[in-house]
Parts: C-alpha cells; sequence; structure tokens
C-alpha cells in the first residue's frame, strides 16, 4: 500500500557534496537519483526543492562583504546547478524529469507556475523546482514549503543526514532522545530545529505534515511510501 501518492522532498545542498568539501559528489547525486527513481516507479508524483550550500550560500557570504540581496542571487543560483545536475543523472537512468526556475532563465529550465509543475506531475514528470522562491531574504525550506503546498502534496519530506527530529543535536549530544511523532506546538515550544520558522509556520498553517528522515540510508524514501516508520513526522 502507497501511504503518500503525492510528495514534496526537499535535499540540502550540502548533503551533495558527500565526503567532498564542496560541489556535488557524482555518486551521492546517483544514489538520490536512484531513490527518487524507485517511487516515482511505483506512481508517486514527486517534486523536489534542493539548496545551494554546496557551492554557495547567501547567509555566508554577507560576512564577507557581499550585499545579502545579491549572495541570496548567488544562492538561488547554486540551486539551479544543482537541479540540472538531478535532472541530468535521473535522464540517464530513464527517468522523464523537469526543471522549473522561480526567474526566467530560459532554455535552462522553464517558468515556474503551479499549473505547469502539476501537469508534468500527472504526466509522470520528477519535478525539480530550483532557484528557491525567487526572492532574496528566504531559504530553500520555504521554498520547499511554499511549492509543497501549492502543488497540493501529501507530505513535506526533508530528507537529511539525520534520522529525524531530537530533544537536541544528535552528533553532539550522544543522550538526545528521537522523537518518532511531535506536533508543530511541541516542537516550537521545545525550541527543536526542523526548518526554520516561516517555513514551519507555513506548513502548520496549511496543515501539512513534515517528515524528517535520513535520506542517505539507501532504501528510505521508498520505505517511507510504503508507510513503514522511519524519521520523525511533524503534525498538527
Amino acid at each position: 500500500m502507497i501511504k503518500y501518492k503525492k510528495i514534496l522532498l526537499k535535499l540540502s545542498g550540502e548533503a551533495l557534496m558527500g565526503n567532498q568539501k564542496y560541489g556535488i559528489d557524482t555518486q551521492r547525486l546517483t544514489e538520490y537519483a536512484n531513490q527518487i527513481k524507485e517511487i516515482n516507479e511505483l506512481g508517486v508524483s514527486v517534486a523536489v526543492v534542493i539548496g545551494g550550500g554546496n557551492i554557495f550560500r547567501g547567509l555566508s557570504g554577507v560576512d564577507k562583504g557581499f550585499d545579502r540581496v545579491k549572495g541570496d542571487s548567488m544562492g538561488m543560483l547554486a540551486t539551479v546547478i544543482n537541479s540540472i545536475a538531478l535532472q541530468s543523472v535521473l535522464e540517464c537512468n530513464g527517468v522523464k524529469a523537469k526543471v522549473l526556475t522561480a526567474i526566467r532563465m530560459e532554455p535552462v529550465g522553464e517558468y515556474y507556475s503551479k499549473q505547469k509543475a502539476m501537469e508534468y506531475m500527472k504526466e509522470d514528470y520528477v519535478v525539480i523546482i530550483a532557484g528557491g522562491t525567487g526572492n532574496p531574504f528566504f531559504t530553500t525550506d520555504t521554498a520547499s514549503a511554499l511549492r509543497a503546498v501549492e502543488t497540493e502534496a501529501d507530505v513535506l519530506l526533508k530528507g537529511t543526514r539525520v534520522d529525524g527530529v531530537y530533544t537536541a543535536d544528535p552528533e553532539k549530544d550522544p543522550k538526545a532522545i528521537k522523537f518518532d511523532e511531535i506536533t508543530f506546538d511541541e516542537v516550537y515550544n521545545k525550541g527543536l530545529n526542523v526548518m526554520d520558522l516561516t517555513a514551519f509556520t507555513l506548513c502548520k498553517e496549511n496543515n501539512l505534515p513534515i517528515l524528517v528522515f535520513d535520506m542517505n540510508s539507501i532504501g528510505n524514501l521508498k520505505k517511507i511510501i510504503l508507510g513503514k516508520k522511519i524519521g520523525t513526522l511533524v503534525r498538527n
């Protein structure tokens, strides 16, 4: 039984680095593409939003003298590079994929609209939505929440290198306890770090659950789609 028939998958740019210090690890990218292919073949409608932190992060540029707006614009372009890379690997593996961009840059990608994204998803394309929201001061977390709501996704899947939401950072605190399920209000009251507040509020107000899971464990994405309890589910 398929639990989620339409999803938005949020991937971090940093995760694409694999064991490198910069750029795209082709092995990691291929692993992600293979996992996406598995659920696409099950008939799941898939949209993807990827960060750009493996190439350039706007906020880090501010510390080095960049204007914030220009820095964020550079970060948006970094997400486009990652999106094209994912599209290329998917297509090489026989998966139909389209890149839609929040800012106009044909022929690199088509200009994003909800209608266009949903039409492609109905035709079994993996729709990769690049360029963030197209505006400075908004993260790709916010972009993923916005696009998930717009495309009427059943869930926002946040693929990370951590296997869920904990009471503290499990990489720093060995005593941190993992939640299997938690409400939006509990996350807020406990001050837990799931997504930035703008993205988090958007999901809460639109009753869109967030599932945080370890994308680096091969096969996890398919297991989630089939209803296995993996990661942490955040819901109202």
